[in-house]
């Protein structure tokens, strides 16, 4: 963990940036079973990919590497504890630090979740969140159902463009005052750097109460669900039982404070979770409902 001389909460850059193209002749060509992500389900970085993965129907493209539920002493590790698996199945390590180091033996930056990684080069894509779900959304297109593909999606798609300005601006202050701002509250090293945090966190929730408080409004952007929503979602979820108990997030909660979030959160985690034709595809009940005592989550 570092911070800013300021006293406030860093969040050090990711260190793998490639990404993965459509184009054949690319350096991370897409194709069916040559990547695995590697996650954990309690990190909301690597939920957002999760639930990418799913809504794009690419299950059985891209593989799914689960580590265990928590960080340990010397960080992410396969435990073989509930759907963690025992150990990295291509390399059979432990620790997750060990294949940031077979991607680059002198890599010294943090290790973190999500991980792309190239199966046939044998090295990382991409260790950051925001575009690992651009990853996913798009560039496996041609390998999936046309129904599925983003330009047969409804309004265009996650990212379509047409609302790629709107979406970018949107994500931008969602992230530093919401995904980013709870942390900055939770690890805030004192009362002027909570003080200085908390009181933007719940500015930026009033925010979004009011855009959903919009008639007729079910997503953030538009008619259809784009990957804001998808952003938003894994800091939401998360809230009362975890920024709000453990962080102190707690001037007010989802449930009881902002009943248009509540019923946006009610509606994607409910969307296809019975199995019914849905474009969501129940991503977000999938990624979620088995982790409810690791969120702190009660009833939706």
């Amino acid at each position: 963990m570092s911070y800013h001389e300021n006293g406030h909460f860093l969040r050090l850059p990711s260190s793998f940036r490639d990404v993965v193209s459509s184009d054949p002749n690319s350096r991370f060509p897409a194709e069916k079973g040559r990547y695995a992500l590697y996650i954990s389900p309690t990190s909301p970085w690597a939920h957002r990919t999760m639930i990418v993965r799913i809504i794009k129907g690419l299950e059985d493209i891209v593989d799914l590497y689960q580590l265990h539920h928590h960080l340990g002493p010397e960080g992410w590790y396969f435990s073989g504890e509930g759907s963690s698996l025992p150990c990295d199945p291509l390399h059979g390590f432990k620790l997750l630090r060990d294949l940031y180091h077979k991607a680059d033996p002198d890599f010294s930056g943090r290790v973190t979740v999500p991980v792309l990684w190239d199966k046939k080069t044998h090295t990382i894509v991409n260790n950051e969140s925001s575009e690992i779900i651009r990853i996913l959304t798009s560039a496996f297109d041609d390998l999936i159902p046309e129904d599925l593909r983003e330009v047969n999606r409804p309004g265009g798609g996650l990212y379509p463009p047409a609302l790629r300005q709107e979406i970018d601006i949107m994500n931008d202050w969602i992230y530093e005052y919401i995904n980013n701002g709870v942390y900055n509250v939770g690890f805030a090293p004192t009362q002027e750097s909570f003080d200085a945090h908390l009181y933007p966190l719940f500015d930026a929730l009033d925010r979004v109460e009011g855009i959903l408080s919009s008639v007729g409004r079910k997503y953030l952007i538009g008619d259809n669900l784009t990957e804001a929503d998808v952003r938003l979602y894994t800091t939401i979820v998360r809230f009362d039982g975890l920024y709000h108990a453990i962080f102190q997030c707690n001037l007010k909660s989802i449930r009881h404070d902002y009943p248009a979030i509540y019923l946006w959160l009610r509606r994607l985690y409910w969307d296809g979770s019975e199995g019914e034709d849905s474009l969501i595809r129940g991503a977000f009940y999938k990624t979620t409902a088995p982790y409810h005592e690791n969120y702190g989550i009660g009833d939706l």
